[in-house]
């Protein structure tokens, strides 16, 4: 069964920058497409990234986009989210999964294959 680790949290200025891994296993990387998405205080989760089973189609909220950008590395089975320019707004917990059904759609899919991980806890703060 398809399994998440989220890691590289933590807490920066406006303007700082992080990046993000998700380590997945239980499944071979090469054939899902990931998703990143994030949960605010009293918010719903939302889809933010996407990036396709070999990386080359990937689809950002508008929140994010032109901020953050996804990669992965199939054969270190890590896919990762830069996150440039943070913003109080980004204030979250991180998850990763593979979205389900598994492609990046837009909307962002809202359920995901297997379970949801601890996550990674990003926040922003002067």
């Amino acid at each position: 069964q398809l399994q998440v680790v989220e890691s590289g949290g933590g807490l920066v200025q406006p303007g700082e920058s992080l990046r993000l891994s998700c380590v997945v296993s239980g499944v071979t990387l090469d054939f899902y497409a990931i998703g990143w998405f994030r949960q605010a205080p009293g918010k719903e989760r939302e889809g933010i990234a996407c990036i396709g089973s070999n990386g080359a189609y990937t689809n950002y909220a508008d929140s994010v986009k032109g901020r953050f950008t996804v990669s992965r590395d199939n054969a270190k089975k890590i896919v990762y989210l830069q996150m440039n320019d943070l913003k109080f707004e980004d204030t979250a917990v991180y998850h990763c999964g593979a979205p389900d059904p598994n492609y990046c759609s837009v909307p962002f899919a809202r359920t995901i294959l297997g379970s949801w991980g601890q996550g990674t806890q990003v926040t922003v703060s002067s």
